[in-house]
């Protein structure tokens, strides 16, 4: 008879601890599916509206209706495995639906709360009207009793003691337990680049983004958290930055630039996911993290389900929702019929013939949509003010889109009033009414060039946001001659005033066209009359007081100092709005067939207001001197060290 081996038991041992052990002791697959949304900006129907339809096919994305009946869909298809809804900010501002706050409602964040959001953070247009504004617009909605529902959740702001914002009680993290014993860890950031384009934030600020997120992390896994997730309103590259600096975030949710990653980046073992704006698209990410080696899988590929769902005709819209919706677009009527004096009276109504779009078509550059804002200001500013206008400007970062043609049966070449005014409605003024009003200065003629050097500043140092769109002039630049150099590691530029080479007022009348320009001279003693609006004309003193070459004194025409809210353009005894122009100046073309005004053919294309004449930069030309001049001090030292060594010898 053989030895029995004497491993033979403890083998047994482990087939039967292996077999009959429970199975909360072995690795499981903990599943997850995050649908993610960002920069809502208030759009409750589908865009563009002229061509949505509630029974028939049609091309229009978006709308909270849909995404109700979307989320319902997915929840239901995904049983007992947990889903989770989760906002990057910006739900409001955009869409004239955000003016309802200001009339004492909160449209976006009940809906939200109805539809069935987890979490949502704070982007920088939620400061769009104030923080004032917004802790009221938390505190009608029902917070902080509201937070058990739909906490917010951001770990990064700094809110001053005593402020009525600390009284909606936002929450620094939370951990979400799931039903299938997950445990989910939440932090929110607004990042530096969108709190920079947050002016209205004050006295709100931030703190650093990298490091408290590393606090936040800690926290969370400290307290249990299995998988970590920021929702972070920063932009691609603070996200990208985020993961690389801060380690043991599992996900992050981004938004703030509107883009959409069509699939996730993987970066420092940090899944980066951004799914557009407008709700044009719903990001899902379906997860799997694994109790043994505490990683987290993506799984879209090999169940092959897509990472963005478009909330197209093929998503049926949630009745209820769809109902609160309608509520909502009376009352954005009741408001728009009492501020115009019953011209506007439907917000879907038909206002404009099109038989083509007018479109911000690239950054940076002139635009049609940019000519056709400024264009209203201008015109329609004369008639308010009745003194004829030499200048009007607006920044590309609030105009917020295209004019677009309907393309359907129903609504081929119109616009509608909401498609129209999306374009320029954010902001308030002093009169805490919806949109940015317009203001009235005047300027010299070496000041109007300082204007020009200001917008070829601003768009080299800060990008497209703040590049100038144009009316009642035309200007020649070299973009590459607005600064010296950026001084290394500080990250400042040295000004050159440089940029702009010619400047040219229109002296014809009406809509400006290619001819009927003169040279604007610069030493010119007249005082010419600008507009703008009253967020973009805030800026413009204070450049000055940093930069004194640039300085602009605001005036009135007979050239007497204004303060800021001096300049509002009033009518009637209230703000005239940068909205109210562009709907009115659409309004005033004459009508075609159609019976309804037609847009001017100019805005087929770009009328050369703008000229950029790219040199080389002078940049190049101060390191080439500051290389010839290290060279020179080099080149002097080892003389002077040679000359020393023959004496010494």
């Amino acid at each position: 008879m053989g030895k029995t081996n004497p491993w033979l038991p403890a083998f047994v041992f482990l087939f039967v601890i292996s077999t009959f052990m429970p199975m909360e002791l072995q690795a499981q697959q903990l599943r997850l599916t995050l649908l993610h949304t960002t920069d809502e900006h208030s759009v409750m129907t589908p865009l563009p509206a002229v061509d949505f339809h509630p029974e028939k096919e049609n091309p229009s994305l978006g709308g909270f209706a849909r995404l109700s009946g979307l989320v319902k869909q997915i929840r239901s298809e995904k049983g007992d495995e947990p889903v989770l809804l989760l906002s990057a900010g910006d739900y409001v501002g955009g869409s004239p639906y955000a003016w309802l706050i200001l009339e004492g409602y909160s449209p976006e964040i009940e809906l939200m709360r109805e539809i069935g959001y987890d979490a949502v953070t704070v982007g920088n247009h939620e400061f769009d009207y104030g923080p004032e504004k917004l802790a009221e617009y938390f505190l009608r909605a029902g917070y902080p009793d509201a937070h058990h529902q739909l906490p917010v959740i951001i770990s990064n702001l700094d809110i001053p003691a005593g402020h009525p914002l600390h009284r909606a009680q936002f929450l620094p993290n939370k951990i979400i337990e799931l039903d299938n014993g997950l445990k989910v860890g939440l932090f929110g950031l607004l990042g530096y680049a969108a709190y920079e384009v947050a002016p209205m934030a004050e006295p709100v600020t931030i703190l650093d983004p990298v490091t408290i997120a590393q606090e936040q992390v800690s926290q969370l896994r400290e307290a249990g958290a299995d998988i970590v997730i920021a929702l972070s309103h920063s932009g691609v590259g603070e996200d990208y930055l985020l993961a690389e600096k801060v380690n043991n975030i599992d996900v992050i949710l981004g938004g703030h630039d509107h883009y959409q990653t069509s699939q996730p980046v993987t970066h420092h073992n940090t899944i980066i996911m951004h799914s557009s704006y407008y709700l044009q698209y719903v990001g899902m990410l379906e997860l799997a993290f694994d109790t043994e080696t505490r990683k987290v899988t993506v799984l879209n590929e090999q169940n092959n389900t897509p990472f963005q769902l478009p909330l197209d005709h093929t998503v049926a819209e949630d009745p209820a929702i769809k109902e609160k919706v309608e509520a909502y677009t009376r009352k954005l009527n009741a408001f728009v019929t009492a501020f115009s004096d019953n011209v506007f009276t439907d917000v879907y109504a038909h206002v404009l013939h099109s038989d083509f779009p007018v479109t911000m078509h690239a950054p940076l550059v002139e635009t049609t949509v940019g000519n056709f804002v400024v264009d209203a200001m201008r015109l329609e500013a004369q008639k308010v003010t009745g003194e004829p206008v030499d200048l009007a400007i607006q920044a590309n970062g609030v105009i917020r889109g295209d004019i677009i043609p309907g393309t359907m049966d129903w609504s081929r070449n119109r616009v509608s009033f909401i498609d129209l005014v999306t374009i320029a409605g954010l902001g308030s003024g002093p009169d805490m009414k919806a949109g940015y009003p317009m203001v009235s200065i005047y300027l010299t003629a070496e000041e109007i060039y300082s204007v020009f050097e200001i917008a070829s500043l601003l768009s080299e140092l800060m990008g497209d946001t703040y590049f100038l769109q144009i009316s009642g002039m035309k200007y020649h630049y070299d973009p590459g001659k607005a600064t010296w150099l950026t001084v290394p590691f500080a990250g400042i530029p040295v000004p050159a005033y440089r940029s702009v080479k010619e400047v040219y007022i229109y002296e014809g009348d009406g809509i400006q066209h290619e001819d009927g320009y003169v040279l604007l001279d610069k030493h010119s003693y007249r005082l010419y009359h600008l507009v703008a609006d009253h967020y973009l004309t805030s800026f413009l003193p204070m450049i000055g007081n940093i930069l004194p070459r640039l300085k602009l004194v605001l005036k009135d025409k007979n050239g007497n100092p204004l303060e800021l809210d001096e300049t509002i353009i009033y009518q009637d005894g209230r703000e005239f709005k940068v909205w109210e122009a562009v709907a009115r100046y659409a309004t005033s073309f004459e009508k075609g067939a159609s019976g309804l005004p037609e847009m001017p053919d100019m805005y087929r294309e770009t009328q050369g207001r703008i000229n950029a004449e790219k040199g080389i930069p002078l940049r190049v030309w101060s390191w080439t001197a500051i290389v010839v001049v290290i060279a020179g001090l080099g080149i002097g030292i080892a003389k002077l060290v040679r000359r020393l060594r023959r004496r010494k010898g």
